[in-house]
C-alpha cells in the first residue's frame, strides 16, 4: 500500500507543480499579438485574415467547416489506402462503415478503434490521417476552450478571437514542440520510429513470425499530449513498443494531465482572478483523487472467486492479493489504476491494461468519470463541462434566494440556461439512448462475448466512451459491425459538437453583456464553499442520471462476483 501511495503522491505532485509554469506559458501563447513568419505563411496558404475577430457564430462555423473538410479528405485517404505509398504489409482499404467510424473518431478527438492498428492501417494512414488528426482535433478542442474563456472574461465585446490563429498557434507553439521532445525521449526508452518493413523473427518452435514496427514514438507523444488515445497497436499502451518502461508509463500519465490541469490557471489569468481558476482545479483534483482511491481499492481487493482457487498468488509482494487479470505485471495494480483513472478523467482513451478485466466496481470508476466528463477532461472539454456546472450551480443558488443569478459579473438569463441544459442533457441522452437501442437490437447483441450484467457493461461503456470522446473500450464487445460503427460514430459527433457549440454560444452571449456591480446579494464563485457546492451538484446530477444504468451493469457485475456467481 505504501509504495502505491508514494507513486500517486509523486506523480500528482509533479502535475500540480507544473500547473503554474505551464499555465503561464499557455496564457502567453494564446494572448500574444505577434505572429511568427511560419504562422503568417500558413495564413496566406489557407487564405485567412489573422486580424479578423469572430463572434461565437463565426467561430463555431469555422470549427464545423474545417472539421468537415478534414473528415472528407481523411475518409478518401483511408479508402484509397491500398493504392498509396508506405504500405509495407500491403494492407487493403478499410470497409466503408469502418472508415467512417475511424475518421469521425479521430476528428472528434475520440480515437475509438474498432480495428487493430497494425493489421488495418498502413504507415501512410497512421501518419497522414491518424497522427495528423491527433494534432488538429486536439488543437480544435483547445481553441474552443480558449474562445470560451475569452467570452466569459468579456474583454473583447462579442469577439471570441480568431479560430485559425488559435489553432495555428496551438499546433506550432505547443503541440508540435512538446510532442517532438517527448518523441525523442520515447525513442531513447526503446519505442520504434521507423518506416522500414515489418521485422521477421523465428520463434523457439522454429515458426516464422512477423513483428509490426512503424513510426510509433511520434504517434505516442501526440497521442498523450493531445489527450487522443488511439494506439498504433491493438494492445495500445499495454504493448511494449508503445509503453516499454516505467518511465514512459509515468510520462504518459503526466502528458495526459499536463494541459487540462494548466487550463484552469489560464482561465484565472484571463479573468484576472486566479482564485477562480484554483477553485476549478481543486474541484477537479478532489474528484480525481476520490475516483483513483475507489479504482485502486477495488482492484487491490481482488476477485474472491479467483482467490478461493489460489489463482492470484504472484511472485512479488507488490502484486499480491489484487486483481491482476488483464494487467501488465511490470506496471502492477497501482500504476494500472492510476493510468485507468487518468485516461478516463482526461478523456484520452489510451490504456495500459484491459478495462474489461477489471472488477465490476473497478470498471465502474472509469465509466462514471466518462459519464461525468468534467474531471480534468481533454483539451478543453473537461474545463467547459465543469463551467457548465458552475453556471448551473449559480442558477440553482439564485433560485434558492430569489435573485437573478450572476456569473463572473454577468446576468445568467433564460437563454443561457437553456443552452447550458442542452449541453448537459445531450451527453446522457446519447449514452443512454444508444445503449437502449443496442440492447433491444438482436444484431447488436450478437456482438457480445459475455452475458448478463458484464455484457450490458460492455455496451454501456462503448457508448459512454464514444459520447465522452474518450476512445477506451471494454474489449469483450465486437464493435466492428455496421450497427456499432454507425451508432458509435453518431455518439462521437453528439458528444463533441452538442457540448462545444452551445457553450460557445453561452460565452458569446455573456461576452456581449455589461458587467453588473457586485452587491451584497452576489454569490462569490471563487470560494472553497462554492467549489464544494459545484462538486456536489456534479455528483448528484451524475448519480440521478446514470445510477440506474450503472446498477444494471458494473454494480450488479461486482455483486455477482462477491456472491461467487459465474455466468457462462
Amino acid at each position: 500500500m505504501a509504495p502505491a501511495l508514494l507513486q500517486f503522491l509523486l506523480l500528482l505532485g509533479i502535475m500540480a507543480a507544473l500547473v503554474v509554469p505551464v499555465g503561464n506559458w499557455l496564457y502567453g501563447v494564446v494572448s500574444g499579438q505577434k505572429n511568427t513568419a511560419l504562422e503568417r505563411l500558413t495564413y496566406r496558404v489557407i487564405g485567412v485574415n489573422p486580424a479578423e475577430r469572430m463572434d461565437w457564430k463565426r467561430y463555431g462555423l469555422a470549427i464545423l467547416l474545417s472539421n468537415l473538410a478534414m473528415l472528407l479528405l481523411a475518409y478518401l485517404l483511408i479508402r484509397l489506402q491500398g493504392a498509396l505509398p508506405w504500405n509495407p504489409a500491403g494492407l487493403a482499404a478499410q470497409a466503408p462503415d469502418l472508415a467512417w467510424n475511424t475518421v469521425v473518431s479521430f476528428m472528434t478527438n475520440t480515437n475509438w478503434q474498432a480495428y487493430s492498428g497494425e493489421q488495418s492501417l498502413s504507415y501512410f494512414s497512421q501518419m497522414a490521417v491518424i497522427t495528423t488528426f491527433m494534432f488538429t482535433s486536439a488543437a480544435t478542442g483547445f481553441a474552443g476552450a480558449i474562445a470560451f474563456m475569452r467570452g466569459l472574461a468579456g474583454r473583447d465585446g462579442s469577439s471570441l478571437g480568431n479560430f485559425w490563429v488559435d489553432v495555428t498557434r496551438i499546433i506550432y507553439r505547443v503541440l508540435l514542440p512538446v510532442s517532438f521532445v517527448l518523441a525523442l525521449v520515447f525513442v531513447w526508452q526503446g519505442m520504434p520510429q521507423t518506416l522500414n518493413a515489418y521485422a521477421t523473427a523465428t520463434t523457439l518452435e522454429g515458426a516464422t513470425q512477423k513483428i509490426a514496427l512503424g513510426p510509433v514514438a511520434s504517434l505516442e507523444s501526440i497521442k498523450h499530449v493531445g489527450t487522443n488515445g488511439g494506439g498504433f497497436f491493438s494492445m495500445n499502451a499495454a504493448h511494449p513498443f508503445e509503453n516499454p518502461t516505467p518511465l514512459t508509463n509515468a510520462l504518459h500519465i503526466l502528458s495526459m494531465l499536463l494541459i487540462p490541469s494548466a487550463l484552469t490557471y489560464v482561465f484565472g489569468r484571463m479573468l484576472g482572478n486566479l482564485k477562480q481558476g484554483w477553485v476549478i482545479f481543486g474541484g477537479m483534483l478532489v474528484m480525481f483523487v476520490g475516483f483513483l482511491s475507489l479504482c485502486f481499492g477495488f482492484e487491490q481487493a481482488g476477485n474472491p472467486i479467483l482467490s478461493k482457487l489460489g489463482a492470484e498468488q504472484t511472485i512479488t509482494a507488490t502484486h499480491a492479493g489484487g486483481n491482476m487479470e488483464g494487467k501488465e505485471v511490470r506496471f502492477g495494480i497501482a500504476q494500472t489504476a492510476l493510468f485507468a483513472t487518468t485516461t478516463t478523467a482526461a478523456t484520452t482513451g489510451s490504456v495500459n491494461a484491459m478495462h474489461d478485466s477489471f472488477t465490476g466496481m473497478g470498471g465502474f470508476v472509469p465509466m462514471l468519470q466518462m459519464m461525468l466528463n468534467n474531471v480534468f477532461g481533454g483539451k478543453g472539454v473537461g474545463f467547459i463541462n465543469f463551467v457548465q456546472y458552475l453556471i448551473l450551480s449559480v442558477f440553482i443558488a439564485g433560485l434558492m434566494v430569489g435573485r437573478t443569478p450572476e456569473f463572473l459579473g454577468k446576468k445568467i438569463e433564460a437563454r443561457e440556461v437553456k443552452l447550458v441544459m442542452l449541453a448537459v442533457l445531450a451527453h446522457p441522452l446519447s449514452i443512454l439512448g444508444f445503449t437502449a437501442l443496442a440492447v433491444v437490437t438482436p444484431l447488436a447483441l450478437k456482438s457480445l462475448n459475455n452475458p448478463g450484467a458484464h455484457g450490458f457493461s460492455e455496451i454501456l461503456y462503448a457508448y459512454t466512451s464514444g459520447t465522452a470522446n474518450n476512445g477506451s473500450a471494454f474489449a469483450g464487445l465486437g464493435a466492428n459491425t455496421l450497427f456499432y460503427n454507425l451508432t458509435i460514430g453518431f455518439s462521437m459527433l453528439i458528444g463533441r459538437y452538442l457540448t462545444l457549440l452551445p457553450m460557445l454560444a453561452v460565452a458569446g452571449m455573456l461576452a456581449a453583456k455589461r458587467r453588473v456591480p457586485t452587491g451584497s446579494g452576489t454569490l462569490p464563485t471563487d470560494t472553497v464553499l462554492f467549489g464544494a457546492l459545484t462538486v456536489g451538484i456534479i455528483l448528484i446530477v451524475g448519480a440521478l442520471t446514470f445510477l440506474p444504468a450503472l446498477t444494471l451493469g458494473p454494480i450488479a457485475d461486482h455483486l455477482q462476483m462477491l456472491k461467487g456467481v459465474v455466468l457462462k
